[in-house]
């Protein structure tokens, strides 16, 4: 009999390898664990050439639901028959242009699983073909970094009958699972799903597959889950990101111009249903936006230190307590501030004294 350790290293190899070991059950103390899935990636994703316009995430979704999870997919495009049609499959899109919606799509949503299949148009379309491993790379530590209590899978792109991809996707392929192995090397659930079971049969197109094909692909990704779970992956999710209003009456903590860049300014504007007003608190004291994290500029403690966003890195000056209402800074023991009380759109906040102010109070809002 294998000692339990033994079976999870066992199903985390599985992970890594994008296949499930042979004998080998997926441990089921987990298998209840609720499950926030966000597919994400292009018209594949989406479900192009079902007949539904499921795709895969139709019979995962069954396949998930017969594990006992209780199953809730998101995203902010809605496609196909399935009762629960939430995804982020964008067609037509390439690797950056999911790098571009990804942190405000995560910080919104907080999926625990995230199941990404991308690179497709970026090949068949001979875009930047020498920087598309690298482009992907980025986007896994980009995911990781702003849903880092999510398990995420990336899958191999499937056969084609396009002769610009498959020029191209055996590279690619090879490159995957490498960009797999170094994640889970830095501490991330990060596993390898591959989809090389499904042949030119399993196509509608010369692109997409066909519902047979898609089959195959939810297998897979079932699989993946399925391993995460047998290595203790799987993490509850994480409370929904919410709006943080002000004590002044209709202000809200913002991110200027809803940045992703490091350093973008932390401020007060109108509340409204922006991503860029949705704050997701993290059980390491940060406060999250836009995939970065709360940040006391320059790891300032004094009056007046610039509040901004910053790549969430474990420093001191992105913890936040709560305090009297409010947020406080236990390395500088000052409260998140709008300087004078100001009710200007645009008023960057600061660290100050902590005085109860309405100034320096917060509430957390449902996002709506």
């Amino acid at each position: 009999m294998r000692k339990p350790w033994l079976l999870s290293l066992i199903m985390l190899v599985a992970a890594a390898l994008g296949v499930t070991a042979a004998g080998v059950a997926p441990a089921s103390a987990a298998s209840n664990t609720p499950l926030r899935v966000m597919p994400l990636g292009d018209s594949i994703t989406w479900g192009v050439g079902s007949s539904t316009g499921n795709g895969y995430r139709g019979p995962l979704w069954e396949k998930l639901a017969a594990d006992g999870h209780p199953l809730d997919f998101v995203g902010t495009l809605r496609g196909g028959w399935m009762s629960d049609p939430d995804n982020e499959g964008h067609s037509g899109y390439k690797i950056h242009q999911i790098a571009a919606l990804a942190d405000a799509s995560l910080t919104r949503y907080r999926p625990n699983v995230v199941t990404l299949m991308i690179g497709t148009n970026d090949l068949n379309e001979s875009y930047q073909v020498a920087t598309a491993t690298a482009r992907l790379r980025s986007l896994v530590a980009q995911i990781t970094g702003a849903a880092p209590d999510a398990t995420v899978l990336v899958a191999s792109l499937v056969v084609s009958t396009s002769g610009s991809e498959e020029q191209y996707r055996a590279a690619y392929n090879q490159a995957v699972p490498q960009i797999v192995r170094d994640a889970q090397a830095a501490g991330k659930r990060v596993a390898y799903v591959d989809m090389s079971s499904l042949t030119t049969a399993d196509l509608a197109d010369t692109l997409h597959p066909n519902d047979a094909g898609y089959q195959k692909m939810a297998d897979a990704f079932h699989r993946g889950i399925q391993a995460a779970d047998g290595a203790g992956w799987l993490r509850n999710p994480a409370p929904a990101a919410a709006r943080v209003q002000s004590g002044i009456a209709g202000k809200c903590l913002d991110v200027n111009g809803a940045g992703t860049g490091t350093g973008t300014a932390v401020q007060i504007w109108s509340c409204g249903d922006g991503a860029n007003q949705l704050w997701a608190a993290y059980t390491d004291g940060t406060l999250r936006s836009m995939g970065k994290c709360l940040d006391a500029a320059g790891w300032g403690t004094a009056n007046g230190t610039k509040v901004q966003t910053w790549t969430c890195n474990g420093g001191s000056n992105q913890v936040w307590q709560p305090y009297n209402g409010g947020y406080r800074n236990p390395a500088s023991g000052r409260c998140l501030d709008v300087p004078g009380a100001s009710t200007a759109d645009g008023t960057q906040l600061q660290l100050w004294d902590c005085n109860g102010g309405s100034h320096q109070r917060w509430t957390t809002l449902a996002a709506g």
